[in-house]
């Protein structure tokens, strides 16, 4: 199953909300919609500085990512960015594929 490192910040309005519901009460929602679609949180910390929330999720394919990602982010309360995460044996397969490349201006 596809890994991503989901980082956020939360809004305004989105750190009126976690100050009313508490971290337990967000990491249910947030639990409740990646099983929603298949998927598990791995990991779930808070954190602060230029990220209030970090996660490990792990979704059955990059659309349901993509899913969640656009819902999240129309709520207006929180801003994300989701990097996909390799394992070591799918980089081993990447190294392992022939790639013809030219360089610009070569």
């Amino acid at each position: 199953m596809p890994k991503f490192l989901i980082q956020a910040g939360y809004t305004t309005e989105g750190t009126k909300g976690l100050l009313k519901e508490g971290g337990s009460g967000r990491r249910a929602a947030v639990e409740q919609v990646v099983s929603g679609l298949g998927g598990r949180v791995e990991a779930m910390y808070f954190a602060f500085g230029d990220d209030d929330v970090v996660m490990i999720v792990d979704f059955p394919d990059s659309v349901s990512m993509a899913a969640v990602s656009l819902t999240v982010k129309a709520s207006g309360t929180v801003r994300t960015r989701a990097t996909p995460l390799l394992t070591v044996e799918e980089i081993d397969g990447a190294v392992r594929r022939e790639v013809t490349f030219r360089a610009a201006g070569a």
